[in-house]
This record gives structure tokens, sequence and C-alpha cells, in this order.
């Protein structure tokens, strides 16, 4: 587990995805253990930072078990089983606020990666 979110953590950054918050969800969730929550610049920008994502995990025969909201772009969900990454724009990121939703005495501003 810590050899794919070191993995993912540097695609992300080398696609310059933007805010990135890595969540642990262990005791909160029966769905997942870990969540990355980033933001893309636009949704051009998000739907760029998951095909890379999933294009550079598939070399190393890592696939997504799902991939949700991939049409619009404006929040896309891979989901690797005991991980989760959701690639936001940043509206969208806002108005959902998953951070709070996850731990409500988070500093959204201060907690990331």
């Amino acid at each position: 587990m810590e050899a794919l979110k070191k993995s993912i953590l540097n695609i992300l950054e080398d696609n310059k995805a933007q805010n990135i918050s890595l969540i642990d969800v262990k005791n909160k969730s029966s769905v997942t253990d870990v969540m990355f929550i980033v933001s893309g610049r636009s949704t051009r920008h998000v739907k760029a930072i998951a095909d890379n994502l999933v294009t550079k995990l598939k070399k190393n025969k890592i696939k997504p078990l799902g991939v949700e909201g991939y049409n619009k772009s404006e929040w896309i969900l891979l989901d690797y089983g005991d991980l989760l990454v959701h690639v936001m724009h940043p509206d969208t990121r806002e108005f959902y606020s998953l951070e709070k939703l996850w731990d409500e005495n988070i500093d959204t501003d201060n907690y990331t990666y």
C-alpha cells in the first residue's frame, strides 16, 4: 500500500495536480482505507490527471477497479480498492468539501500532502 501511495503521489505531482490531500479513513469507512483528493485547473486538466494516472499505473500492472465521472470531468473517481483517488475541478471540490466531510476538525486550507 505504501508503494502504491508513493507512486500515485509522484504521478499526481508530475501532472501538476493541485492541493493534494491524503486522508486516512480506515476507521471511518468500510469502502476504502485511504483517499487522495486533488484538484485540476480545468475540466481538461482533471481529465488529463486521471488519464495519466491510469496509464502509468497500468504499466505497473495496477488497474482501477472502477472509474466514475469521466464524461463530465468535474469529479473523476478512480477506485483502487483500499485507495480512492478523487480528481476534482476546484469549484466542485469547494462545493462538496470532502475533507470536511471525513474530518470536520481539519482546516482544508492547510491539509495537503
